[in-house]
Formats: C-alpha cells, structure tokens, sequence
C-alpha cells in the first residue's frame, strides 16, 4: 500500500517513490530543502514541486555560501522572478538562513541530523502522521537559536519527514525501506 498522496498527481507519485523520506545529509541539500520547506509555508507543496527547477535557478542551485552573499540587488532581481513564489519575507530568509548556515560550527546537515528519529513508529494510516512532534519542536528551536528563519515546528517536520529524520510512509509503503535514518539503498 503506498502512501495515499501520492496518487494524486505524476509529480508527487515520482517524489514519493524517489525522494520522499530518503537520507539528505549533506548541507547543501537541507538547506535547499529547508528553503524549500519555508517557501511552501501557506501553499501547497505541489506548487513548490512543480517550481523547484525555477528554485534551484533563481538561487545559485542553492548553494549557501552563493546565496549568503546576495545583495539587496539580488533580492530585487528574485522579487522579480514569476518562476518562483515572490515573497519578501520568505526571500530574505532564504539569504538569512544560508549565512546562518554557514555559521554553524559542523554545518546545518549535523544540527538538522542531531534530530533524526530512528525510533519513530511507523504509522499504519495517513491519521497516523502528526504534523509537528517533540523532535520537530526542539529542531525548530535550535534552528532559531542559530539565526535561521521561517521554521517553525510544522516546517521543522515537514523537512524531518522529506529529508528522512523520521519515517512517515505508511506501514506496507513500498517505499519505506529505502527511507527514514536506517534506510537500505535500492537495487
């Protein structure tokens, strides 16, 4: 049984069997995920799927330190950009949390990680996965402490759930073995 969104549209069955829940343990791709994440706040994730490439462009393929540098100029030119959600807030925290990235003694991928939740049941239905835990609270905190922006609790998990600190497909999921912090890699 697969996880129930993922039917829904091509975009998100090749994100759920692909991405979804798979280790991201460098810092480069939490960040993006993390920036990503943000920018879904208050929108549904397919659009920030389906503009992700746009993302990826428009950031410098966010790299931290590209991004840490940008000027209001560079604000101003993304502001700019209709490939991508075009929110101030949301932009100039993009740029805040990349040079708040970059001050992290071990980089963000170790305090992200220093979160993950191997122990976590599986949830035997979509009723069964929380939105925010304990784990995605106290990362959100760490996360704010450290001068990053736009990550609550519900973001915190969001990204927990997407980079593969928790494992959130569902029990008999295809999909589950390969995801979550004691993933197998495929064949």
């Amino acid at each position: 049984m697969t996880c129930a969104w993922a039917a829904s549209t091509p975009e998100y069955v090749l994100y759920h069997d692909q991405e979804w829940g798979r280790p991201v343990t460098d810092d480069t791709g939490l960040y993006e995920r993390l920036s990503l994440e943000a920018f879904q706040s208050g929108l549904s994730w397919l659009t920030i799927l389906r503009k992700r490439e746009n993302f990826r462009r428009a950031f410098d393929g966010f790299d931290p330190a590209k991004v840490a540098a940008y000027t209001e100029r560079d604000v101003a030119r993304l502001m700019a950009d209709a490939s991508i959600v075009r929110n101030r807030s949301k932009i100039e925290a993009a740029v805040a949390n990349a040079r708040a990235a970059l001050d992290l003694p071990g980089g963000v991928a170790r305090l992200i990680w220093g979160f993950a939740d191997p122990d976590a049941p599986a949830p035997r239905t979509p009723a069964d996965v929380p939105a925010v835990t304990e784990g995605s609270k106290g990362l959100a905190k760490a996360l704010k402490k450290a001068g990053f922006r736009f990550v609550g609790p519900t973001t915190a998990y969001a990204l927990m759930q997407a980079c593969g600190l928790v494992n959130d497909h569902v029990s008999g999921c295809p999909a589950r073995p390969f995801s979550g912090p004691g993933a197998i890699s495929p064949l």
